[in-house]
C-alpha cells in the first residue's frame, strides 16, 4: 500500500480532530518528527491484548508501529519511513488504535 506524506498542516488538523475526540488527557503528539502517544492499562494483560489487536491492524495495513510495552504501559511512535515523514497510513493507524481502547 503506497503511503502519502503529509503536510505539517494536514497533520495539525488530523491531530486536532483525533484528540478531540479522545476522553483521556494523553492525546497524540508529534515527538521526533513521529506520532506519539503513551497508553496506560489496568494490568499487563489489557496490555498486551491491545497490542496483539493492533498487530493484526499493522499486518493488514502493512505498516508496523515503533512500540515498546513495560507492564501496563505501551508506548508507541508512528512515522512512515518510505516517505521520510507521517504518512496517511500513520493517520490510519491511529484511528484504528483510538477505535480498539
Amino acid at each position: 500500500m503506497a503511503a502519502n506524506k503529509l503536510t505539517d498542516e494536514q497533520i495539525a488538523q488530523e491531530l486536532l480532530e483525533i484528540n478531540s475526540l479522545l476522553d483521556d488527557d494523553k492525546h497524540w503528539q508529534i515527538v521526533d518528527g513521529k506520532l506519539h502517544k503513551e497508553f496506560i492499562f489496568k494490568n499487563f494483560i489489557q496490555a498486551f491484548g491491545f497490542m496483539t489487536q493492533v498487530a493484526i491492524h499493522a499486518e493488514k495495513l502493512i505498516h508496523h508501529p515503533e512500540w515498546s510495552n513495560v507492564w501496563n504501559k505501551v508506548v508507541i511512535d508512528l512515522v512512515t519511513h518510505d516517505v521520510d515523514g507521517i504518512s496517511d497510513l500513520d493517520i490510519k493507524m491511529v484511528k484504528r488504535m483510538e477505535k480498539l481502547i
